[in-house]
Parts: C-alpha cells; structure tokens; sequence
C-alpha cells in the first residue's frame, strides 16, 4: 500500500500551557513520523475559528487518508466541526493525560475532545479517539489501521472489477449482487462475455505463447511433460485475459471457469489465474477466482492492498476435530508465490478433468488471515479469522494446504454450517484482523469474527 497521508492539525489554546502543549505537539508529531506517516501540516497550531476555517478550505482538496486532531489544550467544539465538515476523511480525536499535582490544570486536553465528540455525534458525523501520551504504540498503531482502511475504502470506490461469464449453476454462493457491491464498497463492474475471452485466446500469436512458457518454466520444470496443446491454450488464455485487464484498467476477475474452458478450449483456467494473481511478466498482481466468485475477488483484493502481497481463493475441503486443522485446496489457481519453499511447484493436470494447467504445490508455512465478504445474510458482511499454515505435505493434488485454526475446529464447522457462509475463503499471510475489523467499522460493513471469542 501506498504511503498512508495523515493531516495533524494539534489545537491549542493559548489560556492553557502553551509550552507544555507545544511540547506534547511535538512528541507526537515525531511519534507518527517515526511510524513512517506522511504529514500534511498547517504552519502553526490551531488557536480560533478564523484559522481553523482556513485550514478546513486548504486541506479540503488534499484528500488526506486520515485527519488527526491534536487537542494538545482545551477548546470549544467548533474548530473541530468546522474541519471534520470540510475535509473528506475520517476524524481521529487525540487527548494527552496530564499529572494530577494538585495545581493548575495546564492543558484540560481530555475534556476538549469529550466536547468535540459530542458535537460530531450530533451532526452524525463518525470519529475514533485515543486518550493517551504522544509516544503510546497503541495509539499510533489505531492511527495507522484507520489511516491503512481509509485509503483500502477510497481504492475500492475507484476500483474496476470484470467479472467472466456467469457462475455456474447451483453455485449460489458466487452470485452477483452489483448494486448492493456499488452501494456499500463502491466498486464497479464489468461483465465480459465467455465469447470474447477465448476468441481473444485464440488470436494470441505462438510466438507469445511460446516466450510465456520459456519465461514460466524457470518456475515449473515439467511443463514439457505435459500435454502441450493444452497447455498452450492455458497460456494463451493467460495472455488474453492479461490484455483484457490492461485495456479495461480492470483490478481483478472473477471468471467462470468450468465446464467451458474444459469444453471449448481443451485447457484448465486455473494456471492463467494463478498466473496473474501472482503478478506473473512483470504485471501487478490481478486476484483471480473462480466459478465468477466476484466475492471472492473482492476479498482477495482486499486482502492484497492491505498486505502487499497475492491473496488466494480457496475451498474448505476437509475439518480434523482433534487436531483443530482444516484442509484448504483448490484446482491449482493459488499464486506461485504461496507455494512452499522446500517442495519445488509444479505444473499439473487438473484432479476431475485431466487437463493441463494447473497450479500443484503444498502452500507454504506461516500465520495467515482468512476472510470473506459474504451475503449469506442477505447483507453483505466480513467473515474474518486467523490461522496457522501448517509445513505439512499437501493433503490433496493442486494446490492445497493444512491450516491450524485459532478455534476449535469444531466450532469453526458449526459457525461454518450454521451461518450458511458461502464455500470459499481467502486467504493471505499476516496477520490482519484488526484491519479488517477497522475496515469493515469504516464502511459500516457488519463482521463475524471466527476466533475463540
């Protein structure tokens, strides 16, 4: 993610310590500094109404990720409403204790920002807060998870999604809801016929094909085992779909992936999603999912701008009660980039098809935060958890791994059934949570957290 901007604009008020706030002003300027924030700063501190409606008409077209509100003193609420009017970001009230010595109250900082809150409140206007000393980690570490959610929102809202044919039948859980999706996250989408996927599959020069296949068997050392006419019509369909992103600016797919590449282009889609989610020839990484799982994609997205890194689409395939793992697997689309390290990645054949190509490795080992938008509901809301990847050889052929979750598998199972969550999870290594939990707050996104809570 890009670096995150955050407009600090302390308020004092100069009937208060004025030396002793410039002190905490400075403290924590240098405390988002250190945590790599770039600031946007007015050249002095906030004293009156007249400055802060100067700051409100500089700042309002400088699109800050988060506007920090120092109350380094006491003051009436109508600075603040004035700012949090103006500037389109989320509003983060900062107070500082002082020492109760039994003298002067030299700042009265808590009692300006219960005032402020208040005032936002009434105008309904949303607004996080800490009460705490310019160096506590904490508190710059909520600053950066509403900063880091902002931004995610303002990426979505600009964000372009293709979504390949229509899911298939029976696969309800990938359903298409696109005003709702518009309406909440403010995503577009672009439907995309079958058709002109693999009519575009099909023009792709051999030549491209065949600089494609050089370049990924540096990856995988089998492909020349493989059933090469297949394999190709993978590749092309890699190409094409790789055309396709970058003539419609598209930020991901969500493609129906069976039974027709199966039947009209005698090839997997697996491996050219894979492909692509992994930034494969030097392009950013597109998340792909299959069976059209425009969710799915969303949510992968989601996961990798947070991240920086390629997020994977995933099905639930097996649950072990005694030993709280779950078996993840998909065909072979997961990014090549998740494969483990010890165990070299292959090209595959896919398991019901025997067609070529599909991702095989085992995922590799190490924390992992799964989530899914899901409309089980009806509404849409962020499924989250966490886990562990297991090193363990892979539990079925493609790519697929054991993951150790936090909760009791069984629990996880009843959530699982009882919620009547959809059949595919995403997954990317970190940890996210809170996050994700920010996030979904932000854009008033209702969460399920699948933890041992």
């Amino acid at each position: 993610m890009k670096s995150l901007q955050v407009a600090f604009l302390p308020i004092v008020r100069s009937t208060f310590d004025v030396p002793f706030a410039e002190q905490m002003i400075d403290d924590a300027r240098q405390s988002l500094v250190k945590a790599g924030f770039s600031l946007l700063e007015a050249s002095q501190p906030i004293q009156n109404l007249d400055a802060a409606q100067q700051v409100a008409r500089d700042f309002s077209s400088l699109n800050p990720d988060l506007v920090v509100v120092f109350q380094a003193t006491f003051a009436d609420s109508t600075m603040i409403v004035e700012i949090a009017q103006a500037i389109d970001a989320p509003i983060f009230l900062w107070a500082v204790p002082e020492p109760w010595t039994g003298g002067r109250l030299r700042l009265n900082s808590l009692c300006g920002i219960n005032l402020a809150g208040h005032a936002l409140t009434l105008r309904r206007i949303p607004y996080a807060y800490a009460y705490a000393s310019p160096q506590d980690v904490q508190t710059v570490q909520k600053i950066f998870d509403l900063a880091q959610a902002s931004s995610l929102s303002r990426r979505l809202k600009a964000a372009r999604f293709g979504v390949i044919g229509e899911h298939p039948p029976g696969m309800d859980s990938c359903h298409l809801d696109e005003s709702k999706l518009k309406e909440v996250l403010g995503v577009q989408i672009e439907r995309i016929p079958l058709e002109d996927v693999f009519a575009r599959a099909r023009a792709i020069p051999q030549s491209t094909i065949e600089q494609t296949q050089t370049l990924l068997s540096a990856q995988l050392d089998n492909l020349d085992t493989l059933p090469q006419v297949s394999l190709k019509g993978t590749l092309s369909v890699y190409n094409a779909l790789k055309e396709i992103v970058i003539e419609r600016k598209l930020d991901g797919l969500a493609v129906r992936c069976w039974p027709e590449f199966f039947t009209e282009m005698g090839c997997a889609a697996c491996g050219a999603m894979s492909m692509l989610s992994d930034g494969f020839g030097q392009i950013s990484p597109i998340p792909c999912s299959c069976e059209a799982d425009i969710n799915g994609t969303i949510t992968q997205f989601i996961l990798q701008t947070l991240s920086d890194a390629p997020a994977f689409g995933t099905d639930m395939v097996g649950v072990e009660q005694e030993t709280d793992q779950v078996a993840l697997w998909h065909c072979g689309l997961a990014p090549m980039t998740m494969a483990n390290p010890k165990v070299r990645a292959q090209g595959g054949l896919h398991s019901n098809r025997g067609l070529p190509l599909v991702m095989d490795f085992p995922l590799k080992p190490g924390e992992v935060t799964f989530a899914r938008l899901s409309q089980a509901t009806g509404t849409l809301r962020l499924v989250l958890g966490k886990g562990e990847m297991l090193g363990l050889p892979k539990p079925f052929s493609g790519t697929s791994g054991i993951m150790r979750l936090n909760l009791p598998a069984q629990r996880f199972l009843d959530l699982l059934m009882s919620e009547g969550l959809e059949h595919h999870i995403s997954l990317v290594y970190g940890d996210y949570i809170n996050a994700l939990e920010t996030f979904a707050e932000l854009v008033a996104i209702p969460t399920l957290i699948m933890d041992r809570r």
